[in-house]
């Protein structure tokens, strides 16, 4: 058992695991089958991770590999911290690339894709982000659109509503909430540009994609995009 295993169990709270397994579908046919938990909330697994930030990416290699839940979260965390730090930033992105079968549940995803590879992405070529949208792996079709948060927050909004185009057919619903998602975030910028999107598409986005897209808009137009022909 490596350090980061040997802490994660000093904090792990065993009530939490049924909690835990539920939460993230980890039963026979969900999405997170098979996955493991220990207890571990996220607050403990961050401050876990702040512990091992020194870790080579070898070590974070074999951190990765764990079959239980909270490990892949530290080692990602710390992936996330050692990121900030870089002077080599392709490094890391290369590293998470390489690794996304470990970014394999929606937290995971959701707490690294647009703080590594978002981030390195802003005043770069971004076609990497569509291979992934064409993934079949759902978790890196996610990544994709997460990915896109990070340029939201810079009032770049163009790949995530190409990548949303791409993705409105996706069977599954962890793919929908994300796109409405992000496109909420992208109101909030600006909700003018989401609704030049929105005039375009909502006749044909998922429902769970239009309702979390304009969570924020008042009821006049919530009524207008939910009562499409």
């Amino acid at each position: 058992m490596n350090a980061v295993s040997k802490e994660l169990r000093r904090v792990a709270r065993p009530e939490k695991v049924k909690i835990l397994s539920r939460f993230f579908k980890t039963g026979k046919g969900e999405y997170g089958e098979g996955d493991q938990f220990i207890g571990v909330v996220v607050p403990d697994a961050r401050l876990v991770s702040q512990k091992f930030i020194s870790l080579s990416l070898n070590e974070i290699e074999q951190v990765l590999s764990s079959n239980i839940h909270e490990e892949r979260l530290v080692g990602l965390l710390i992936l996330v911290e050692k990121y900030k730090q870089a002077q080599n930033k392709k490094e890391i992105v290369d590293f998470y690339l390489a690794h996304t079968s470990a970014v394999n549940n929606w937290d995971l995803v959701d707490l690294t894709a647009d703080k590594i590879l978002g981030t390195y992405l802003l005043d770069k070529n971004r076609s990497v982000l569509y291979r992934l949208a064409k993934s079949k792996n759902l978790w890196e079709r996610r990544i994709a659109i997460i990915a896109t948060f990070e340029f939201i927050r810079h009032h770049q909004f163009e790949d995530t509503f190409a990548i949303t185009e791409l993705l409105m057919n996706d069977h599954h619903d962890l793919i929908h909430k994300a796109l409405g998602w992000m496109l909420r975030e992208a109101g909030k910028r600006d909700q003018l540009e989401e609704e030049k999107f929105l005039k375009k598409h909502y006749q044909k986005m998922p429902r769970t994609t239009l309702r979390y897209a304009i969570e924020r808009f008042d009821d006049e137009k919530r009524r207008f995009y939910l009562n499409k022909p």
